[in-house]
């Protein structure tokens, strides 16, 4: 059985065509142009399974699955409506973050614990500024800049985005490859990992996690299995011009998930 397989309202995810970065766009033009609802089903299809990737980061269990891949949807849509067609962006650039602020309001406001209403309202002011600013620039902007504008301390503001974050078992796999599994409490236990380094490696893990699947497989490669840009490019039949720019392209992304 597939590893990631999720229905809903009928729909088999797995069999969902996968759009491209331009296949994505053309599409945007048409529905803008015309405000067809074949071209939105077409593009909401074709980016489900962006839904599903990061409904899969918050639900392990798949304990909620359907509700957060609706409301997942909700933020797709959002994406869609609200995207920039003249700025030099991906779409799924783009959509990410609209889809994991969405799933992030569900899960705070029906979170079962308690979080005081003044951390709640930072939350969501932060939530809102930052769709804005990625609205009008086509870029995420840092928790530093976004303290910024909203004249808060950066303590408080990470403290504000974490209490949207789901809750994590100790017992939960940050890591699993076949029969070996790195757990939380293996991490956590450990005298020399910080918090510190803990936090970094969380927010790294979103941000690879958020790279499709070319650009994911060339920073896997060339940090984790050691290859040179040379290797790689036979391995894609690219240039190694175009394996430079994409590893460029991904890190620079990566660097925005990072304190």
């Amino acid at each position: 059985m597939p590893k990631n397989k999720v229905e809903i309202v009928g729909i088999d995810t797995n069999r969902l065509k996968v759009l491209s970065s331009d296949e994505s766009l053309d599409l945007l033009k048409k529905y803008r142009e015309t405000r067809s609802k074949e071209y939105l089903d077409d593009l909401v299809k074709g980016n489900l399974k962006l839904v599903l990737s990061i409904v899969n980061k918050y639900n392990k269990k798949n304990e909620i699955a359907n509700d957060l891949f609706q409301i997942g949807t909700l933020g797709l849509l959002k994406g869609i409506n609200n995207f920039d067609l003249s700025l030099d962006v991906k779409f799924s650039t783009y959509a990410v973050p609209m889809i994991d602020g969405e799933i992030r309001r569900y899960l705070r406001d029906s979170s079962i614990l308690r979080i005081s209403r003044q951390i709640k309202d930072t939350a969501y002011h932060f939530m809102k500024e930052k769709e804005r600013y990625i609205n009008e620039f086509g870029t995420i902007p840092s928790n530093e800049e976004m303290a910024k504008k909203l004249k808060i301390d950066p303590y408080l503001l990470q403290e504000a985005i974490e209490s949207t974050l789901p809750i994590s078992s100790l017992s939960e796999p940050l890591y699993n490859d076949f029969d070996q599994s790195i757990l939380l409490q293996d991490v956590v236990s450990d005298n020399n990992y910080t918090e510190e380094k803990m936090i970094n490696y969380l927010s790294l893990k979103q941000g690879i996690d958020s790279l499709n699947n070319l650009e994911r497989d060339i920073i896997q490669k060339r940090y984790y299995q050691g290859k040179s840009q040379i290797e790689i490019a036979k391995i894609y039949n690219i240039s190694q011009a175009q394996v430079s720019r994409l590893e460029k392209n991904a890190l620079t992304f990566l660097r925005k998930f990072l304190i």
